[in-house]
């Protein structure tokens, strides 16, 4: 998948064995010196989107294939994810830092620590984790006050779409799906979103579920959002499932698709999330407009 949620910040040195740092802001102080003069390759979607909302998109020298769908990333190289990478060319534009999100494979990440640069792999789960994402960049890009501004702004902007979402009595069951094959539900932070638009997600976050507990639990709204499809997710493929002919989201067409940067990017993107799942709870039609042919 492109976009698996990132947990804070492992650090790895050439030469050493990895651990997991307890405290990933203190990579900020003893190994990178904060300043425009910092080279940074982003892998990480999410950490591309922070990067551009906090400013600092001139220190990024090189992102994923995936970054020009979150941030105005122009020519910036584009190096592959941390699944499939060119360290030679990653070497090639000298970074003191490379930003990576966990799951990576291991022989990619191997092989760019044979040079001596910081990485840093982000796997946030929850709202709270983005938001110490958010500062641990603000910190290293020094730009922390813009991360408590960035913060701050994406709060009131949840809390706005929340308040509208509280003026309708009646809140959806919700089931949304980051992959149909393995089928597996949005990442955990999307059930926040669910809860912030005014919908009620009923399996749990980031898990592989079967088409039968899904049947169970009876949602009146299914949510594609396939990771790397961007809003090319297939309604169609829901509708086929035998064991939902009886779910009330099947029989009322309120299969939707919403992009899945949106919802997959841990990230400001996430507060267009909110905002599009508002929608196709309590105002996208009801006769499955916004869904394709079955």
């Amino acid at each position: 998948m492109r976009r698996k949620p990132n947990q804070l910040a492992s650090r790895h040195r050439s030469g050493r064995k990895s651990k997991a740092e307890s405290k990933p802001e203190s990579m900020a102080k003893s190994r990178l010196e904060a300043g425009p003069a910092l080279r940074i390759v982003s892998l990480a979607p999410s950490a591309t989107s922070i990067l551009w909302a906090l400013g600092a998109l001139r220190q990024i020298v090189g992102v994923s294939k995936w970054c020009a769908d979150v941030a105005p990333v122009g020519k910036l190289p584009k190096l592959g994810d941390c699944w499939s990478l060119d360290a030679e060319r990653v070497f090639a534009l000298k970074p003191a830092l490379v930003i990576g999100s966990i799951p990576y494979r291991q022989e990619t990440i191997a092989k760019l620590l044979e040079k001596p640069l910081t990485f840093v792999a982000m796997n946030p789960r929850a709202l709270a984790d983005v938001e110490v994402d958010i500062h641990l960049l603000g910190r290293i890009v020094g730009r922390e006050s813009m991360a408590r501004r960035l913060v701050a702004h994406m709060r009131r902007d949840f809390t706005a779409i929340k308040k509208r979402a509280t003026l309708h009595t009646r809140w959806p069951r919700v089931y949304c799906e980051a992959w149909p094959n393995p089928r597996i539900s949005s990442p955990p932070w999307v059930a926040e979103l669910v809860d912030i638009a005014g919908g009620e997600m009923i399996v749990p976050g980031g898990k592989r579920v079967s088409e039968e507990e899904v049947a169970e639990a009876r949602p009146d709204v299914i949510v594609l959002a396939w990771a790397a499809t961007g809003e090319n997710a297939d309604p169609r493929k829901a509708y086929a499932v035998s064991a939902w002919t009886n779910v009330p989201a099947i029989l009322n067409s309120r299969v939707y698709v919403v992009r899945d940067e949106l919802l997959n990017t841990p990230g400001p993107p996430l507060v267009a999330g909110a905002h599009a799942l508002y929608q196709v709870f309590h105002h996208a039609p009801h006769d499955g407009a916004e869904r394709a042919a079955r």
